[in-house]
């Protein structure tokens, strides 16, 4: 398997990010070598929270939220995940699998020997946090998920599947915009099935070799009506944004770890392989389904609310555990990590010191 390794230079300026770098190199099934990161800060004796990000962000999603952990003296580790970040990134399109994803995260977990842990993920972080709970499930306390899920669908109407099976092939050329009109589209329309509804984010990251990384996030998390991140949207539809004077600090961060658009396979990918069709992963998925359903430990549905991505998940993730906890909608879309840090960060605060 061919890593690439993103230089240390690229992360050197960044804003809000002053965290010692730890690494561990794990070997894969395949006996490569593949270097995670993660940052570790807090009284190693406090209360362990570990948070997973996901697609397409990194360990920086949380930067605003740690202080309010450290406030409470709760320790906060958060990994970069394979493709993502300061972690390597394999460069095929099939090592990003759901199950590989899983398999090298439970063998980092294991490597660093963690343990009495609250997990908190969102997106591919909830994907593949909790199949890594239910894989090693004495390491964790307690568990809170928000904008996220374990989809499950074996069974979706023919016709569906027919009808993005013809799309994914399709010539059609998507661009950012009919991706941003789209997930404001999420919001209704309950009749569209959800399967046609993502089947436009999975098409645009995997036909754009150079997705706008910074771009999607300045926009979705950095306020889409704030006039620098309008006038860098503009930039980057006319293909100039390498000229545009003031790109947004969000812009800069998340960009960081992707110098070139060959270090953006991950990102490219991972769409692809959420389970909302019947495909390789549905086993494993019911496996872990079946075993949250026995699962006596806290267990928190923690949902922004507004979030047109993921908010038909939370019914479903409502169901998973026989005594799940669910907290307010605190808004902030779909990564309320960076819009909403202070009132998430009291939610996993309360709910680690057992007042939820």
């Amino acid at each position: 398997m061919k890593v690439l390794r993103t230089p240390e230079k690229y992360f050197k300026d960044l804003k809000n990010y002053p965290y010692k770098p730890h690494y561990t190199t794990i070997k894969t099934k395949e006996g490569d070598d593949l270097r995670i990161h993660h940052i570790d800060e807090g009284p190693k004796e406090g209360p362990i929270i570990l948070c997973f990000h996901g697609q397409p962000a990194w360990s920086y999603l949380y930067t605003k939220m740690i202080p309010f952990f450290l406030k409470e003296k709760v320790r906060v580790i958060c990994p970069d995940l394979p493709g993502y970040g300061k972690s390597d990134k394999p460069d095929k399109r099939n090592d990003y699998s759901y199950q590989k994803q899983v398999d090298w995260m439970v063998q980092w977990l294991k490597e660093n020997k963690l343990e009495d842990l609250t997990f908190f993920g969102q997106d591919w972080g909830g994907l593949i946090g909790l199949r890594v709970v239910s894989q090693e499930p004495d390491r964790f306390s307690r568990v809170a998920v928000g904008n996220t899920g374990l989809p499950y669908n074996p069974r979706v109407p023919r016709g569906v599947l027919k009808q993005r099976e013809a799309f994914i092939k399709s010539k059609k050329t998507l661009t950012f915009s009919d991706i941003y009109k789209n997930l404001r589209g999420m919001r209704g329309e309950p009749a569209t099935h959800q399967v046609l509804k993502f089947m436009y984010w999975q098409k645009y990251c995997w036909d754009t070799e150079d997705v706008p990384v910074g771009l999607i996030m300045s926009m979705i998390g950095g306020g889409r009506k704030k006039i620098n991140n309008v006038a860098y949207y503009c930039f980057v539809q006319m293909g100039i944004e390498k000229i545009y004077p003031l790109k947004p600090e969000i812009a800069k961060a998340f960009d960081a770890p992707f110098p070139g658009r060959e270090y953006k396979m991950g990102v490219r990918s991972m769409p692809m392989q959420v389970p909302i069709i019947p495909d390789r992963s549905l086993a494993a998925q019911k496996k872990a389904r079946n075993f949250f359903r026995s699962w006596n430990k806290p267990f928190m549905s923690v949902f922004a609310g507004n979030d047109p991505i993921t908010n038909t998940m939370e019914k479903d993730v409502l169901k998973m555990c026989p005594k799940v906890l669910k907290a307010p909608y605190i808004g902030g879309g779909h990564f309320y990590q960076w819009t909403k840090p202070k009132e998430l960060s009291n939610i996993l605060i309360s709910f680690i010191k057992s007042e939820y």
